[in-house]
């Protein structure tokens, strides 16, 4: 237990009574001496005290949510992204419809909401970011430097989606759309609006011409909005190895993102608590706006069908099973440490048990409801061109800024339509990334206590965090720029290192620290103990997935392609892996360091290494011989609950 050798005056280990009373399950202190009038706890040791004024001066207070509603509208700003709307609809339809549920809730209570809980009570009970939070365990402090690694990458090339989505809303902003006509600057003698297929499938036009095109030319045409995106947006170049000059607009769209990205972070929670109930809820809105549109247009029908119909010689198959796991780590936004930062702004008694399942119904429950937009579009869009709707599912960026925008291009009012979908685009992102962002300043300034204290020291994290990212992104806005970001995408934070981070979470926590025993610090902060299927997940289940899912993806590795054309480099692969390796080794290398470091035997070595190194606040909450079991036993309102006396030895 680390403690400021002016806090102990006299004798260190006088015991100090400290009265408790039970509000709602919780243990709250009750304001009596031991307690300050601002609500920090005064120690008294036997011939001397600290008072709430010297220990606030050595550390002060951890910023808590306003409101606890904050915290959850945050959570869902960060859970609920991108990957929701244009990853999970794709992949249900892929593998085999509504049949990807049951897999997919399947991995929700074996994976998803236990380490989604995991990590939310884990920052709440240590009141600290990715990196302090494993003082739990100090031996594998590597776990929050892998994760700060991670969301950095992160927060790196994910804003390039927002910079991308903030460009075609601007251009929505015209009576015509750009990417609906071939009678634009960038556009090719091969830009076809209308490709014919019905005619041409059906030997309608036969070899005759349409339009001076045969229907072979009319099949090797390419579509306005592909030619939209590559040649004006990307304007890409042949390869990786040509990274060509900067596109100067796509340039002013970053810096106008990581501007909102600041403003929206540099106060803190405070600030990032309000400006979450606007980026969180008004994409709900949209989704309701484009789901009542969706559902009125020709078609629609059709392609919600091929969502939701379902093959069941599908569950046969391995990759459903890995898809389904491997996304609700990905939605689920786990291993990144954003979501421990979240937890650690929460009050010390708040109910994060039931949270986490609230949380997990709403991001799933995105997840589906997301399918309903986008596929009753796309049947739409399928409908108009007289072709199968598998040939305009896409998923990904493919998705957002080649399949959805070419079907809003033919809607009634068109302009109105994506200027909609574009802003509740940039809002899903938004949020994820400016809590990507909080996350990654709150471990930093984890770093440096109280006593470094500095008036702007936030302000300036954040500005160096937010510079720092910009000048590795202006490698992602020049011709080259999409090969650099599929690079990150693929690498940085792909299915193997948030797994990797998941598996190690799980067996520090209940291994290593114990289950049982955060099973009895949850306890001690919730007033009752949870579900046991949590603790078997911890300890015997989550990592048996991780690690499964893991090992598959390992031995499925397929080197990286754009667009099924162009392959990598053997050097741009070493850059992947290199960017996949700076995370995953900061664990097994620093429990060697720290190991190789320390004196005594292995035995000695291990013992004090993982011996937790407690906070400020837990001297106030916690207290070694209090039986947390007997929580559970205790009924609301009666007599042996109201007050609880126990001892804490300092």
């Amino acid at each position: 237990m680390k403690m400021d050798k002016s806090s102990l005056d006299a004798e260190c280990c006088a015991l100090n009574t400290v009265l408790v009373e039970e509000k709602k399950g919780h243990l709250i202190p009750n304001g009596s001496a031991h307690q300050g009038a601002n609500g920090t706890l005064t120690i008294s040791a036997a011939t001397g005290a600290m008072s709430a004024a010297q220990k606030k001066q050595a550390l002060p207070e951890r910023e808590t949510w306003t409101r606890q509603m904050d915290f959850m509208m945050s959570c869902v700003g960060f859970a609920v992204g991108l990957g929701n709307v244009w990853r999970f609809p794709y992949l249900c339809y892929k593998n085999g419809g509504g049949v990807f549920l049951i897999p997919y809730v399947l991995f929700i209570f074996l994976g998803g909401i236990p380490i989604f809980f995991l990590e939310i009570a884990l920052g709440q009970f240590m009141k600290a970011g990715s990196i302090n939070v494993w003082n739990i365990a100090p031996l594998f402090k590597g776990l929050g430097f892998a994760s700060m690694v991670i969301v950095f990458f992160c927060n790196t090339y994910y804003i390039m989606v927002l910079a991308w989505g903030f460009y075609y809303f601007i251009k929505s902003l015209s009576s015509t759309l750009p990417w609906s006509s071939c009678d634009n600057p960038w556009n090719t003698e091969n830009c076809i609006v209308n490709f014919r297929h019905n005619e041409c499938h059906n030997g309608t036009i036969g070899n005759s011409t349409f339009g001076n095109r045969t229907c072979e030319e009319l099949a090797n045409g390419r579509s306005p909005i592909i030619e939209f995106w590559e040649n004006k947006v990307l304007n890409i170049s042949d390869g990786l190895d040509e990274p060509g000059v900067i596109n100067w607009e796509l340039l002013l769209c970053l810096m106008a993102v990581w501007v909102m990205v600041y403003f929206c972070v540099w106060k803190g929670v405070k600030s990032t608590g309000k400006i979450v109930y606007v980026t969180a809820t008004f994409p709900y809105v949209v989704l309701i706006i484009l789901l009542v549109r969706g559902v009125t247009l020709p078609g629609a029908y059709d392609g919600i069908m091929y969502y939701v119909k379902p093959d069941w010689s599908k569950l046969g198959e391995a990759q459903v099973w890995i898809d389904a796991g491997t996304q609700i780590f990905f939605s689920y936004a786990i291993g990144l440490g954003a979501l421990t930062a979240l937890g650690s702004y929460n009050r010390f008694n708040n109910d994060c048990y039931k949270d986490a399942f609230v949380l997990a119904f709403i991001n799933s429950g995105t997840s589906f409801f997301s399918g309903f937009v986008v596929f009753s579009i796309l049947g739409f869009m399928a409908s108009e061109q007289g072709v199968d709707i598998s040939k305009v599912a896409e998923s990904g960026p493919g998705l957002a800024f080649i399949a959805y925008p070419k079907a809003i291009s033919m809607m009634p009012m068109a302009p109105v339509w994506a200027a909609l979908f574009f802003i509740m685009l940039l809002l899903l992102g938004l949020d994820s990334q400016f809590v990507g962002v909080e996350g990654f300043v709150t471990g930093i300034l984890d770093l440096f206590p109280g006593k470094y204290y500095m008036r702007y020291k936030r302000e300036i994290a954040v500005a160096i965090c937010c510079l720092l990212c910009f000048i590795i992104d202006l490698s992602m806005v020049t011709q080259g720029g999409m090969y650099v970001f599929q690079l990150f995408d693929y690498y940085s934070a792909s299915g193997m290192t948030l797994l990797w981070q998941a598996f190690w979470e799980c067996v520090v926590v209940a291994w290593v620290y114990g289950a049982d025993r955060f099973m009895d610090d949850i306890a001690r902060m919730i007033g009752y103990r949870p579900f046991p299927w949590m603790k078997w997940c911890w300890s015997f289940i989550t990592p048996c997935v991780c690690m499964g899912i893991f090992l598959f993806h390992l031995l499925n590795y397929k080197p990286l392609t754009y667009n099924n054309v162009y392959v990598y480099p053997w050097w741009g692969e070493v850059i992947g892996w290199c960017l996949a390796l700076s995370s995953m080794l900061c664990i097994p290398v620093s429990v060697v360091y720290k190991l190789s470091a320390a004196k005594g035997t292995f035995r000695e070595r291990w013992e004090n290494l993982t011996k937790p190194v407690w906070g400020a606040h837990h001297l106030e909450y916690m207290a070694p011989d209090t039986d947390i079991k007997s929580l559970a036993s205790l009924s609301p309102g009666t007599e042996e609950n109201k007050v609880i006396i126990f001892e804490s030895v300092m």
